[in-house]
């Protein structure tokens, strides 16, 4: 089923030759053929993205309602245009649904092979930029109109498979990233194996109670910090991780603390999604599984990307030894945690080392 492109790209410095000046051309030329006349006002912010590249520029009138566009550059290697485009495609079937997400743009509005893009060498696709704010979880209501949103989104996902994405498995969150860590060279030497016994032994556990759960297509990487709200109330943005997988990995990285508090949240956002859609149980099982593969794959994440100059500016601990120690420890803790709770959310939904991997949407008040 999957057809993805190679995780780690040929070209360690993909992004060595993509400049604010062409970021911006490729907006103003996407403008040119759909809007003539109009063109970026020079505002420009790059959004928090690590694995692509995402700007907001800037227009000096409106387009489609919207004064401003998000050109979202992808990564070379990472997806195929299949890929993409099918990500683009359930995005957009999402809001003609009246689901709240944020579709890519087309070039022209019935042709589906317009929302992705090359401008200069880049693969690249545009958004209207919507205003929210960073969503909070602060009461029992925020969590029941998650749990619907999401409730929505799935019900919509399992009507039909994805062809061309990823399958979210212990191999590919699991195995993949142990295998990036293993081949490259960040971990200090002295440290690499006691690393990799770790990460191979809490994978071995997550196999232990993997148990073939049903796979539908989901958002992927649904944690706060691709989540909006404004005033329709939240919506979601950055599909760029969307799956197959169980509906579970889309409901506990929004839950947080302990076991107590967490398990009542994880509750009340099942109250809302059930509205809407079916969930089974025995996928609370896995809550402690994705989270370990969480915890795997970022570390392998990084590893992969360790030549990308963007990464060691940004996760400079990445860098030391007390960081693989730190998280030697952690996937030794994550070990006994699945043992002592292995049917019910627990914890931070973002242990030491968990993080973004792909587009984060800064919300805008």
């Amino acid at each position: 089923m999957t057809e993805t492109a190679d995780l780690a790209a040929a070209d360690a410095t993909p992004y060595a030759g993509l400049t604010p000046q062409i970021m911006l051309d490729a907006v103003e030329a996407f403008c040119a053929e759909t809007a003539p006349g109009l063109r970026c006002s020079g505002g420009f912010l790059a959004l928090n993205s690590y694995e692509n590249r995402v700007i907001a520029a800037e227009l000096d009138g409106e387009f489609r309602g919207t004064d401003a566009l998000v050109a979202k550059f992808y990564r070379p290697g990472r997806w195929t245009d299949d890929a993409i485009r099918e990500e683009h495609a359930f995005v957009e079937t999402a809001r003609d649904a009246e689901i709240l997400v944020v579709a890519p743009l087309r070039r022209l509005p019935d042709d589906p092979e317009t929302t992705l893009f090359t401008f200069a060498g880049h693969r690249l696709a545009l958004f209207p930029r919507r205003r929210g704010r960073a969503a909070e979880m602060r009461d029992a209501e925020d969590y029941r109109q998650m749990g619907r949103l999401l409730g929505r989104l799935h019900a919509l996902g399992a009507a039909a498979p994805f062809r061309h994405r990823i399958e979210i498995d212990p191999e590919t969150y699991g195995e993949v990233f142990i295998d990036a860590v293993a081949d490259g060279d960040l971990v200090p030497e002295d440290l690499r194996d006691n690393y990799l016994d770790a990460a191979e032994d809490l994978l071995a556990a997550v196999w232990d109670r993997w148990d073939a759960p049903r796979a539908q297509r989901i958002h992927g990487d649904c944690h706060l910090g691709n989540v909006l709200v404004d005033a329709g109330g939240p919506f979601l943005v950055d599909f760029d991780d969307c799956g197959m997988g169980p509906a579970v990995q889309d409901l506990w990285m929004l839950t947080s603390g302990e076991a107590a508090e967490s398990g009542a949240q994880f509750d009340l956002l099942l109250e809302g999604y059930r509205t809407f859609a079916p969930f089974d149980d025995a996928e609370r099982a896995l809550v402690e599984p994705l989270r370990a593969l969480r915890m795997i794959r970022h570390n392998g994440w990084l590893a992969q990307r360790w030549a990308d100059p963007a990464f060691p500016r940004a996760f400079p601990q990445a860098a030391t030894a007390q960081y693989w120690q730190e998280q030697i420890g952690a996937l030794r803790d994550q070990l006994g945690r699945m043992d002592d709770v292995p049917g019910a959310p627990a914890r931070a939904a973002d242990p030491p080392g968990a993080g973004p991997f792909g587009w984060e949407w800064e919300g805008e008040d």
